[in-house]
């Protein structure tokens, strides 16, 4: 897809100028907000296809827009920017619904990386599946609508749960390494930490698709292994 617009939440003016400028040089129409409140207020009245959020901002923090953001059920694929010793920051993010992060500080590089490859797995290669529906127990996936339904009742799903559920759906019955998950769903190599990222999208889905979470029938642990989807 072409023009795809980015907004870029950042309170730094020299920062956010910088991105600005080496993310339209790449192809992006990118809208900048220089706090939380204003952040909320661009992506309700001209949603972006992605959101690069930093963690920390006055007033409300990135915490705090991510948060909003996904109470509101939008599914716009966040993209955070933590620190690269604060590991919690991190993990924060991923629980409040994030899709994935980049650490500080970064090249313009890596983070156009991210960036493309979030959009590619929420807009590209979802939007246009081999096949239309794929089933497990309770859950149905329409691979066309990109929707998740529940006994019939939809359930709200990030671009990235959304991807991890379709490969596992996929793959039903198979044992998946975190590692092969993560070139599924990321499609990149990782940096330290992503092993925990997967566990936390794991655990989201639980959340929101088996009866018992804790105990889950549907989305299992393989021991020494990664995850699989029963069949």
């Amino acid at each position: 897809m072409a023009d795809e617009r980015i907004l870029i939440v950042e309170d730094e003016r020299a920062v956010a100028r910088g991105l600005e400028y080496g993310l339209v040089t790449e192809g992006f129409a990118v809208t900048w907000a220089e706090s939380g409140e204003r952040a909320l207020e661009l992506v309700r009245s001209a949603p972006p296809h992605l959101v690069v959020l930093d963690v920390r901002l006055p007033g409300l923090s990135g915490f705090d827009v991510c948060r909003q953001l996904r109470a509101e059920g939008r599914r716009e694929p966040i993209l955070m920017l933590t620190a690269r010793d604060e590991e919690l920051d991190r993990v924060l993010g991923l629980e409040l619904g994030a899709d994935d992060y980049v650490l500080k500080p970064f090249s313009l590089r890596e983070l156009v990386s991210r960036i493309r490859s979030l959009l590619r797995r929420a807009y590209g290669e979802l939007a246009s599946p081999a096949a239309d529906r794929l089933g497990f127990g309770p859950i149905e996936l329409d691979l066309r609508r990109m929707e998740v339904r529940r006994r019939g009742e939809r359930v709200d799903l990030t671009p990235t749960e959304y991807r991890l559920l379709g490969t596992l759906a996929a793959n039903a019955g198979r044992p998946l390494g975190r590692e092969a998950l993560i070139e599924a769903v990321w499609g990149y190599e990782a940096a330290i930490g992503s092993n925990r990222t997967v566990d936390v999208h794991i655990r989201h889905l639980r959340e929101k698709l088996e009866d018992e979470p804790a105990e889950p029938r549907w989305i299992l642990t393989v021991r020494g292994v990664g995850y699989k989807l029963a069949t």
